[in-house]
């Protein structure tokens, strides 16, 4: 046994030997784990949400959507998109020395997991989220306009924004604290949904004529799919099989939890009975907002962000459809959008590492660094904002341009699943 120890301790003073012995196998094994659930929460979790909220001419164009952006945002992901996200570069954008996966082999370290594992959880982040986007404009974009937009999208707003945050950037540098996609996911999202909303204009008959989910039951089986895939969305963003796993991973389900009470509790004192479709939007309206600060606050904090998320979205839901007369289709901005916003700046709020000032009460350590934290928080809000929606206007005129945005009035009537893909989702 000595001399087998005194073996371990010579080789790991030779030059050459360290990084094998680096690799940790606990924390590679949930990475590899959570990494899946991510994935899941597009394919199939936001497919078959946004395929049950549309209406059954559009339900196959949704579906086609998310599939394809997985596709394209994979690829691209591989030749640009990680390098430009988590590439050296500058304060404002990564370098070219990750493009096609230079330099990474099977032993390249990212901390202490395999680089190529960072780089494809990474990549689940980048597939979700212009996934996300197609909400704003289901129902009447070109299938041509919407791959050739998340592309572009991907590269110049995803991907700047992921190294702004996580890669090395100007609000990594003044200490944002974004856990796992507050600003990167849900603000960016958010916004380009409801941007390209603005753009397009509202679908045919909006909003006098009714336009009600075609199928409760397929966005419900989505929707829970999303809960039980966060926990890999946050959990996972800790990199790590830790406490900070495992305490993301709780104030996600409890904010989660309070989103949907919240949400039905008012639908049932407002209108007299509470809807499942309220419910479920409730739901992504606590894991939206708790995204950003889970990493930093206890399970009072989340209570206290879960029950905000449900009565702030629940209001900016129908302030952007019955005030502005918005037609964000799947209320990708009341919920994303305005959940993103709202949770990275309760994270400024509540965070905090102790997680115990009321320690009955499991929150954290008090409101603080008020003048500072939030200053910072908010400063990351606005800087994401501002750049989304910008950007993403400039790509959607530009998209336009090229092949156009809108399908014709005809084919929108008739419905995008036989037009633009001459097939149907159902056949009774």
């Amino acid at each position: 046994m000595m001399l087998k120890q005194l073996a371990i301790l010579t080789l790991a003073l030779l030059p050459g030997t360290a990084l094998a012995s680096e690799l940790n196998g606990a924390n590679t094994a949930w990475i590899l784990t959570a990494t899946a659930l991510v994935l899941f929460m597009t394919l199939p979790g936001l497919a078959l949400f946004y395929g049950g909220l549309v209406r059954s001419k559009n339900v196959l164009s949704v579906l086609m959507q998310c599939f394809a952006i997985a596709g394209a945002a994979s690829l691209i992901w591989l030749v640009v998109g990680y390098s430009l996200a988590f590439g050296e570069g500058n304060a404002w954008i990564g370098d070219f020395s990750r493009v096609m996966m230079a330099g990474v082999t099977r032993e390249t370290l990212s901390g202490d997991i395999p680089e190529s594992l960072f780089m494809l959880f990474q990549m689940t982040f980048a597939i979700i989220t212009p996934a996300l986007v197609i909400g704003g404009f289901a129902e009447r974009m070109r299938f041509s306009a919407m791959l050739l937009f998340s592309c572009i999208w991907l590269i110049l707003v995803y991907a700047p924004v992921t190294h702004w945050v996580w890669g090395g950037g100007w609000l990594g540098a003044m200490g944002l604290y974004d856990f796992a996609g507050g600003t990167v996911v849900h603000i960016t999202a958010g916004v380009a949904a409801i941007t390209a909303a603005i753009v397009l204009g509202p679908r045919k008959g909006f909003p006098t004529v009714a336009m009600p989910p075609h199928n409760l039951t397929l966005t419900v089986t989505g929707a829970g799919m999303l809960w039980v895939g966060w926990f890999g969305f946050n959990g996972g963003s800790a990199l790590a099989a830790n406490g900070d796993a495992a305490m993301a991973m709780l104030v996600t389900h409890i904010s989660a939890a309070a989103g949907v009470l919240t949400w039905a509790a008012i639908e049932w004192i407002r209108f007299g009975k509470p809807s499942v479709l309220g419910a479920v939007t409730g739901m992504i309206a606590g894991l939206g907002t708790i995204t950003p600060a889970s990493g930093f606050v206890g399970p009072g904090g989340a209570l206290v962000i879960g029950i905000v998320a449900g009565a702030v979205c629940f209001t900016a839901t129908h302030f952007i459809q019955r005030t502005l007369k918005i037609d964000d289709s799947l209320d990708v901005m009341p919920t994303h959008g305005v959940g993103g916003i709202l949770g990275t700046f309760m994270a400024g709020v509540f965070s905090s590492t102790g997680l115990g000032l009321f320690s009955g009460y499991g929150f954290a350590d008090g409101i603080t660094s008020m003048g500072g934290q939030v200053g910072v928080q908010m400063v990351g809000i606005l800087a994401t904002l501002v750049y989304t929606a910008v950007v993403t206007w400039i790509i959607l005129k530009l998209v336009g341009a090229l092949v156009g945005l809108r399908v014709d009035e005809e084919v929108e009537v008739t419905g995008l699943d036989t037009a633009e893909h001459e097939e149907k989702g159902y056949n009774l």
